[in-house]
C-alpha cells in the first residue's frame, strides 16, 4: 500500500523578516529542545556557555520538584562524548546545578547508553549527555535521561524553557551553605562495560572471533573495544584517538566505506561502527557487506520470534525502515509497527504498549529488555550471541529477509520552507506515487530533526524507477533551497 509522509503539509505563511533584537520572545523563539534535546553549532545559541548554565539551574530546579527529599542533597551524572567544545558546556551546566543546590557526578567521556545507565545505577535524580551524536565536532547538543534512564517526555522539556525565558530561575539563589559539591565518579567506564556484559547469555564467549571496531574517534573508543577483548575476541580498534577535533571525521558510522575495508584487510568475522556517541552501530559481515538497523532488527526479531521472547510478537520500526522488515516478520507470525523517525519516538511506543525490540536502520537499536535508550554495545552483544549460538556468520544471518529496492537521498537546505511553498515538488511528488502505488512503493519526504537537510526516501519494484524519481525530486529540491 503507497504511503505518503510529508511535513508541513498545510502551508504556513511564512513570518516576514525582522531585525535582530536582544530578548526578542515569540511563541517560536522558546522552543530550544528539537527532536532530541537541545542541538547546535558550538558557540553559537542555544548551545553557549551562557544557556547551558541556564539549562542547569532549570533542570535542577524541575527535578528538586518533582522529587522533595527532606535530607539528602539532590544529584544528576553528567557525561560527555569527546568533543573539544564538551569541556565548556560541561563546565557551564555543572555551575548551573551546583548554584542550585544540586551535587554534580562528573563521569567524562562515556557513550549515551553509557550515561543513561550510570544515572540509573547511582540513583541520581537525572543524567545529561554532551553530545551531537553524529554530526561534526564544530556542533555539539544537550541530551537528558529522567532517574529511570529514559528521554525526558514532553512535559519536563515545556516546563525547562519556561522557566528559561520567563526569567523566573534568575531570581532562585540559594544560601551558600547549599551549594552543591561537584565529584568525579572514576569507575563509571567500569559499571557500563560490566552492565553491557550482563546483557549477553552467561556463558556466551567470544573466544576465537576477529573483529575490527571504529570508534569513530568519539565515545566508544574505551568501552566497546574492552567489552569485546574482555569477552574473548581479538580485537582491532580505529577511530580510537580522538583529539576534540576528529569525532566522525572520514570515519564512524557516517563514513562505512571504511570499516568495510579494513573487515576484508584484516580478515575478520565482521566489523563494527559506532557513531560520536554510540548510541548506534552498524555492522559490516565477513564478506565486507555493510549491514543496517533493519537487518539487525530482522535478525534479531525472527530469533526472539523463534525464542517466544518477543513481546506481543511485535518489533518497532520508524517509516523510513525497509517494506521487505515488514514481509520477513509477518511470514515468521510477527507484527513491525511504525513511528515516525527519531529512536525517542520508537522508544515511546515500546513503552506504551509494553515492547521489547525497536530500532532505525541508521542504527538506533533499543532492546528493550536490558536497554532504557539506543545503545550500540549492547545490540553488538545480541548479534553476536546469536552468531554464536546459531553457528552461522553474519552474512548467513541477513540472508532470513530481501530487501525491497529502495534509495535515500539528503540535500543540506538554507531553510526548512514548506514543501507547498515551493515550486513544483509536491506535483512531483504526486506523480512519483502514482507512478509507483501498484507495486507497493512508497514515498517519503521530511526535513530532518537534528541537521539542516531534507530527506528523501522511494521504495519501488524497479530500482530504475527508484532512481528516476528520485533525481527528479532532488534536483528540484537542490535548485530552490538547497546548499550542496
Amino acid at each position: 500500500m503507497m504511503e505518503t509522509s510529508v511535513v508541513n503539509r498545510k502551508a504556513v505563511p511564512r513570518p516576514k523578516r525582522r531585525a535582530a533584537k536582544k530578548c526578542v520572545m515569540t511563541e517560536e523563539s522558546k522552543r530550544i529542545f528539537g527532536t532530541d534535546g537541545v542541538r547546535g553549532r558550538a558557540n553559537v545559541e542555544p548551545v553557549t556557555a551562557e544557556t547551558a548554565l541556564k539549562l542547569g539551574k532549570a533542570v535542577a530546579h524541575v527535578f528538586k520538584q518533582l522529587d522533595s527529599r527532606s535530607q539528602d542533597k539532590h544529584k544528576v551524572v553528567i557525561g560527555k562524548d569527546t568533543r573539544l567544545s564538551g569541556y565548556m558546556l560541561e563546565n557551564a551546566i555543572a555551575s548551573g546545578l551546583l548554584s542550585m543546590g544540586v551535587d554534580v557526578l562528573l563521569i567524562g567521556p562515556l557513550p549515551t547508553p553509557g550515561v543513561a545507565y550510570v544515572t540509573r545505577s547511582l540513583r541520581a535524580d537525572a543524567g545529561i549527555v554532551i553530545t551531537a551524536s553524529h554530526n561534526p565536532y564544530d556542533d555539539n547538543g544537550i541530551k537528558f535521561f529522567q532517574s529511570d534512564g529514559h528521554k525526558l517526555d514532553n512535559d519536563i522539556e515545556h516546563r525547562i524553557e519556561k522557566l528559561i525565558f520567563g526569567g523566573f530561575i534568575e531570581s532562585i539563589h540559594p544560601s551558600a551553605s547549599e551549594i552543591g559539591k561537584a565529584v568525579r565518579i572514576e569507575d563509571a567506564l567500569g559499571r557500563y562495560i560490566e552492565y553491557a556484559k550482563s546483557s549477553a547469555p552467561r556463558g556466551v564467549t567470544l573466544d576465537g572471533m576477529r573483529i575490527v571496531v571504529d570508534c569513530a574517534h568519539g565515545a566508544a573508543y574505551k568501552s566497546t573495544p574492552c567489552t569485546l577483548r574482555e569477552l574473548g575476541a581479538e580485537v582491532f580498534v580505529y577511530g580510537n584517538h580522538p583529539d576534540g577535533l576528529n569525532i566522525n571525521k572520514e570515519c564512524g558510522s557516517m563514513h562505512p566505506g571504511y570499516i568495510c575495508r579494513k573487515v576484508w584487510e584484516h580478515r575478520a568475522h565482521l566489523g563494527i561502527s559506532h557513531d560520536g556517541d554510540a548510541d548506534r552501530v552498524l555492522f559490516v559481515d565477513e564478506n565486507g557487506n555493510l549491514v543496517d538497523g533493519d537487518d539487525v532488527l530482522a535478525v534479531a526479531g525472527l530469533d526472539m520470534l523463534s525464542k517466544g521472547t518477543l513481546k506481543k510478537n511485535t518489533v518497532v520500526a520508524t517509516v523510513m525502515s525497509n517494506a521487505g522488515l515488514d514481509e520477513a516478520i509477518q511470514k515468521a507470525g510477527g507484527v513491525v509497527k511504525r513511528t515516525s523517525v527519531g529512536d525517542k519516538n520508537v522508544i515511546d511506543l515500546m513503552l506504551r504498549e509494553g515492547l521489547n525490540l525497536g530500532g532505525e536502520s541508521s542504527g538506533h537499536l533499543i532492546f528493550g529488555d536490558y536497554s532504557t535508550t539506543g545503545d550500540g554495545l549492547v545490540a553488538v552483544l545480541q548479534i553476536l550471541s546469536i552468531m554464536k549460538e546459531r553457528n552461522k556468520t553474519l552474512g548467513e544471518l541477513t540472508r532470513c529477509w530481501s530487501r525491497f529496492p529502495q534509495l535515500i537521498s539528503n540535500v543540506r537546505v538554507r531553510e526548512k520552507v514548506p514543501f507547498e511553498e515551493l515550486d513544483g515538488v509536491m506535483e512531483l511528488l504526486a506523480k512519483a506515487e502514482k507512478n509507483l502505488k501498484t507495486h507497493g512503493g512508497r514515498v517519503l519526504l521530511r526535513y530532518s530533526g537534528t541537521e539542516s537537510k531534507a530527506r528523501l526516501l522511494i521504495e519501488g519494484p524497479r530500482m530504475t524507477e527508484v532512481e528516476k524519481w528520485s533525481a527528479k525530486i532532488m534536483t528540484s529540491l537542490r535548485g530552490q533551497v538547497g546548499i550542496d
